[in-house]
């Protein structure tokens, strides 16, 4: 079944150049971008998108990184989209991250870990909507 899911590029993959490396592999499997964008979150946004983990101790920490530099937000779609992106990003945590996974690979810990990505339908309707309208997308 095709469907759509929000994935963010963030600040450290960024910083160390290996988007291209990233969006290669979601795109051997089959994945294809609908729409992307380069932004540089604000606090508010970023308080507002995240707003799911403020309760959490490391939430300030989690916003004070996605502001400190540019990100890509990016709608991707296929087949098992989501499900797939979560095989190909790990875990959150890169230290229990499967082998081969970008986590695992380039990430340095549970806030700095290089991509966000929806975790079911319900979030990636909301997340894609937070980011884009249905007129920047393709398809």
């Amino acid at each position: 079944m095709v469907e759509r899911t929000l994935v963010i590029i963030k600040p450290d993959a960024v910083e160390k150049k290996i988007m291209g490396e990233i969006l290669k592999r979601f795109e051997a499997r089959g994945f294809q971008i609908a729409a992307i964008d380069r932004v540089r979150l604000t606090r508010r946004q970023a308080e507002e998108f995240y707003s799911v983990h403020r309760s959490q101790p490391f939430y300030a920490r989690l916003v004070d990184y996605m502001i400190s530099g540019t990100c890509f937000p990016m709608v991707l779609e296929g087949n098992g989209v989501i499900q797939g992106v979560r095989e190909l990003i790990g875990d959150t945590d890169p230290a229990t991250a499967r082998e081969g996974t970008i986590r695992r690979e380039y990430a340095t810990n549970v806030t700095v870990n290089c991509v966000h990505a929806s975790d079911g339908p319900l979030s990636a309707e909301k997340e894609i909507a937070f980011f884009f309208d249905r007129r920047g997308m393709v398809g």
